[in-house]
């Protein structure tokens, strides 16, 4: 079944690298960086999270095993330094990419930790993360507002995918089919908050 092929999952998550890297070379490209800054945003988003990810659970940080993910990383950096204008003028598609990175990403990463027996609040976690950690560390850099302060449904996305991922899992026993339908929803939650601008409402007692 494609849903639980290890090479359909590889390569699921080398597109959420590059989807992650061009978003953050861009971050590059509105700060007017060099190549070189261009390079070191696109490998800090793209495998930001993941690294944060496998340094809490002390397993073998994952681009160290296997360079591919480092080197689609710079290969994402050079490319957007050059093609910047093109992406800016496409910001639109790459939000729906970065919404298929992000549901990739959410449940790709609470599979992984849940894999290594950790408890169900973490492996929610870990996927959290796995999504979010690489956007934080390029919005600090670039002095914005880190994505996990923003008023945008981003991170209840990745939550959503990480919730349904384990609840499919333990009901239908199938790790493969489980991540299909669990990266659906994620993708499904930000996508509504995309095109109806739904968000979760602040505190305002004060």
């Amino acid at each position: 079944m494609l849903g639980s092929s290890p090479d359909f999952l590889y390569i699921a998550g080398l597109l959420g690298v590059i989807v992650f890297a061009i978003s953050g070379a861009l971050a590059a490209a509105e700060k007017h960086l060099d190549i070189l800054g261009f390079i070191l945003f696109a490998a800090i988003t793209g495998i930001g999270g993941g690294t944060v990810r496998d340094l809490i659970l002390g397993v073998d940080v994952f681009w160290v095993t296997d360079a591919l993910y480092l080197q689609v990383c710079v290969a994402a950096g050079v490319l957007t330094y050059f093609l910047a204008p093109q992406f800016v003028a496409r910001q639109r598609l790459l939000l729906w990419m970065d919404a298929m990175g992000l549901a990739l990403f959410s449940v790709l990463g609470t599979s992984k930790a849940y894999a290594l027996g950790v408890d169900l609040l973490v492996a929610c976690a870990m996927g959290m993360i796995t999504t979010t950690f690489g956007s934080v560390i390029r919005d600090i850099l670039s002095d914005r507002e880190p994505v996990l302060l923003g008023p945008e449904i981003y991170v209840t996305a990745a939550l959503a995918g990480a919730m349904s991922y384990l609840l499919l899992f333990h009901v239908l026993g199938d790790s493969g089919v489980s991540i299909a339908i669990a990266v659906v929803i994620a993708f499904a939650v930000r996508a509504a908050a995309m095109v109806w601008d739904l968000r979760l409402p602040k505190f305002s007692r004060y």
